[in-house]
């Protein structure tokens, strides 16, 4: 599944971010965050381009690749806009 429904999506939940250091067998940072809004944000605006390909985020029982991130991250009703202060 490469879509997923902005509109449902609950920006809320906990997740955690698995980001892939290499491709294939690299070593995994891990992050846990409060909601999956800022998961999302700091994908997008902290990991290099080339890690959000192979990094994915969990939030309850979904799993989000990388281009879901970027969906949600640019969808109308993400949450959170620009770096926080």
């Amino acid at each position: 599944m490469d879509a997923i429904n902005t509109e449902q999506f609950d920006y809320r939940a906990p997740a955690e971010l698995f980001a892939l250091k290499r491709k294939k067998f690299g070593p995994v940072t891990y992050h846990r965050f409060d909601t999956a809004a800022e998961a999302i944000r700091y994908a997008i605006e902290n990991l290099s381009r080339p890690l959000l390909p192979g990094s994915y985020i969990e939030t309850g029982a979904v799993r989000l690749n990388g281009r879901m991130i970027q969906q949600l991250y640019g969808a109308p009703d993400y949450p959170l806009r620009g770096r926080p202060s």
